[in-house]
């Protein structure tokens, strides 16, 4: 077997399935076989907005390694369960990309997928726990949690700091809302009322309905002006103004994952992008952007701490729908997604019947 289908794209707004030559695994990378594959919002957008033309559409994956390529750090070996992500639509790296019937993956960046999680679920983590490791960790530095067994034990002058993640249902939403958990911090989170209970169950401490046009003076009255981070996983200019009027007068630090920035002079904005943990150059469509290994080295070892919480069943995976069709049904389901009809659960396209 020497070719493959996979999704490519064929122009803006355009993909087509399409028979390629498998890929080598060169330095550094794992081939893998794939079982299930997970649909992101910037699968759309990048098809829709981004010149990339003949790229493989994707990034949410897994599957079972096939090929180790030379100087892999990880010691992992053929038949393998694994999943994570890789920069699909990536116009620097064309076979980059996650929705083929094998993908060609970073290795040290993947995750060794625990005996109690199937295919379909581990699909749906890799461009969240990517993104809450840039944002909570690398970023707004939180306390890594180092212990599977307990919560990590904050310093006591933060064990009562609050954070704010803004779209507390979404798929990162509720996997930071985790994580920021064990950290040791109390959580105040929005999202729609139908999600409320879902959002406590995931350990939020504060829930708020961001249709209402007072939530941010709520949010600061009910964190006693002292919220001073916030992690918004919608990031838009709406959302910005919202998480401003929730922080303190004393100012904070605010993360968005889209370029957008808190309307306050006092509150100190960083946009990360998940595709800077590759350590590549990347595009986000203006120049290159320069490559950075330390974000490489971060992403290794921030892949170790969630391996063992996963193990642990520390984080549970975002709620996923599994959709039916293999790969030619993927276009159908990147539509819901531009129609925003995908509420509080991942959609999930099993590629193999092998797959759990």
């Amino acid at each position: 077997m020497s070719t493959m289908q996979a999704l490519l794209v064929e122009g803006k707004g355009k993909i087509m399935l399409r028979e390629i030559p498998i890929p080598e695994a060169p330095e550094g990378h794992i081939l893998v076989r794939t079982k299930a594959v997970a649909l992101n919002p910037t699968d759309w957008k990048h098809v829709d907005f981004v010149d990339c033309q003949n790229t493989i559409v994707g990034c949410d994956f897994s599957g079972v390694v096939e090929l180790v390529g030379a100087n892999v750090r990880k010691p992992w070996k053929k038949g393998d369960r694994v999943a994570g992500w890789v920069h699909g639509c990536n116009s620097l790296k064309k076979q980059s990309g996650a929705f083929g019937e094998f993908v060609l993956a970073k290795a040290d960046l993947q995750l060794k997928i625990p005996s109690h999680m199937s295919f379909e679920s581990a699909a749906t983590l890799g461009v969240g726990i990517a993104t809450i490791g840039q944002n909570l960790y690398q970023s707004l530095d939180l306390p890594i949690p180092k212990s599977i067994s307990d919560h990590v034990q904050a310093p006591n002058d933060s064990q009562s700091s609050w954070i704010l993640i803004y779209g507390g249902a979404t798929a990162t939403g509720s996997l930071a809302i985790q994580f920021a958990k064990l950290s040791g911090l109390q959580v105040a989170t929005t999202c729609s009322d139908v999600n409320r209970s879902f959002v406590y169950e995931r350990g939020a401490d504060l829930h708020f309905d961001y249709h209402d046009s007072n939530v941010g003076s709520q949010i600061r009255e009910a964190t006693h002006d002292a919220l001073e981070m916030v992690f918004d996983t919608v990031s838009t200019p709406q959302t910005a103004t919202v998480c401003a009027s929730a922080m303190s007068a004393d100012g904070g630090c605010y993360n968005a994952i889209l370029n957008v920035r808190c309307p306050r002079d006092d509150v100190e904005t960083d946009v990360c992008m998940a595709y800077a943990m590759f350590g590549d150059p990347w595009l986000s469509g203006g120049p290159v952007i320069a490559a950075n290994p330390a974000n490489l080295e971060f992403a290794a070892s921030w892949a170790t701490v969630v391996e063992e919480l996963l193990d642990a069943k520390k984080i549970q995976p975002h709620p996923y729908k599994v959709m039916h069709g293999g790969l030619e049904a993927i276009e159908n389901g990147l539509q819901v997604l531009r129609e925003g009809k995908a509420r509080a659960c991942k959609l999930v396209y099993v590629l193999d019947q092998c797959a759990e």
